[in-house]
């Protein structure tokens, strides 16, 4: 049967392996030295040269099942990872399990530059052909996975947004006001809106309430900015909102934190306050947390653009950047 290349990874984590390890790299790397006088110098060593890995010949009797094919999975995984023009793959196995329909998948996975160690994870590929299990959690699956979220999105999500009426190239922040990792990407999601002046940039509600309890009412009340005040008005206020989120620590200083952003909204706090308890904007924010659900979302901030999910806190700019460009291309967007 397979061989492995040590334990398997999880999809989740090698969807943005590439974009992690560069993150924590630059973290971890010690302060730089002068160098010496050149005469004091000795001859450097040539680089060593890189290689890509190489991955075990696949082994015809770890092809048992007959779907999803090889040609399925790798469009599946050039549609997830293509971003990325240093990853290479190898598809090792597709096995029958005692479960109808149900195949087991493993690939192994490495980079062309041959600094990151080869690995191999597996996944189980569902009956119904558009979902695979990777760890704990399912995922799309297919040569366009992103393709049911886009359109479930260009229906649902209603947020205020900023650029592009049209919803041909959008990109979906699902946030909680009182999270510190959304407040930290709001520098990215501002250049972005520079970036992209054509796509239709949405901030979704999703306040996550059993770790922020006053997200909700931060919620309510963009919800009612949105709604008395404009797109314009709305991320005034989220922006103030972001800036002093050490208010919401506790409920009386939610309020004064919400007041003064709505102040500096251009709105009056009374009208919004009455507005955030009504039973429709109780409504508007649950149906926003719902569609977060629907979509398994599971994490904020999560940026989704076009579908497609990227954990924009862990990401860096440039490789976020990166991901846009090639789901644009993905779906035939010209920029």
């Amino acid at each position: 049967m397979i061989r492995q290349l040590g334990r398997f990874a999880s999809f989740a984590a090698l969807a943005v392996s590439t974009t992690t390890f560069v993150a924590v790299a630059q973290q971890d790397q010690p302060k730089q030295v002068p160098p010496a006088p050149a005469q004091a110098q000795a001859p450097s060593a040539p680089a060593p040269t890189a290689e890509a890995p190489k991955f075990p010949p696949p082994d015809p009797k770890n092809f048992t099942a007959d779907k999803p094919t090889k040609q399925d999975i790798d469009a599946f995984l050039t549609a997830s990872w293509g971003y990325d023009q240093n990853r290479v793959w190898e598809v090792a196995a597709i096995l029958k399990t005692p479960v109808e329909g149900l195949s087991k998948v493993v690939v192994y996975v490495g980079d062309k530059t041959g600094q990151q160690k080869p690995s191999a994870f597996g996944f189980f590929a569902l009956p119904d052909g558009k979902h695979i299990i990777a760890g704990d959690d399912v995922y799309p699956f297919g040569a366009k996975p992103y393709v049911e979220a886009r359109a479930k999105l260009q229906a649902d999500a209603n947020g205020p947004y900023r650029g592009a009426a049209e919803k041909t190239l959008e990109l979906v922040e699902f946030a909680d006001f009182q999270c510190p990792h959304c407040k930290e990407v709001q520098a990215n999601m501002d250049k972005l809106a520079t970036d992209y002046p054509k796509a239709r940039i949405v901030f979704q509600n999703y306040p996550l309430e059993r770790i922020h309890p006053q997200a909700k009412q931060a919620a309510e009340y963009g919800e009612c900015v949105t709604k008395l005040g404009g797109n314009q008005a709305f991320f005034t206020f989220a922006n103030a909102v972001f800036e002093g989120q050490d208010g919401l620590n506790t409920a009386d200083g939610a309020q004064l934190t919400l007041n003064s952003a709505v102040t500096k909204a251009g709105l009056d706090p009374a009208k919004v306050d009455a507005c955030s308890k009504t039973p429709e904007t109780a409504d508007a924010v649950e149906k926003s947390v719902k569609l977060a659900q629907d979509l398994n979302i599971n994490q904020t901030p999560t940026l989704v653009i076009n579908g497609r999910q990227v954990p924009i806190g862990a990401v860096p700019y440039d490789m976020i950047k990166k991901i846009i460009d090639y789901q644009a291309k993905m779906d035939g967007i010209g920029q």
